[in-house]
């Protein structure tokens, strides 16, 4: 549930925050392609939070594929 705009995350201080939390060194050359990915990926989440749901939605208890 959505309580309003949220902000546009600052991709360049998620990638460094991620990067030191899991101990990692981002080599130059890889910089921009994990922006990128990050970029994906935001967008992707978009979709998913956008779409809307009717309230009476459950969650499957058991996923099957």
């Amino acid at each position: 549930m959505s309580s309003g705009p949220v902000a546009t995350p600052d991709l360049e201080a998620v990638m460094e925050a991620s990067a030191s939390l899991l101990g990692l060194t981002l080599a130059p050359e890889w910089r921009e392609p994990v922006l990128a990915n990050l970029r994906v990926l935001r967008a992707a989440s978009a979709l998913v939070e956008g779409f809307p749901l009717p309230d009476e939605a459950e969650a499957a208890p058991v996923f099957e594929a």
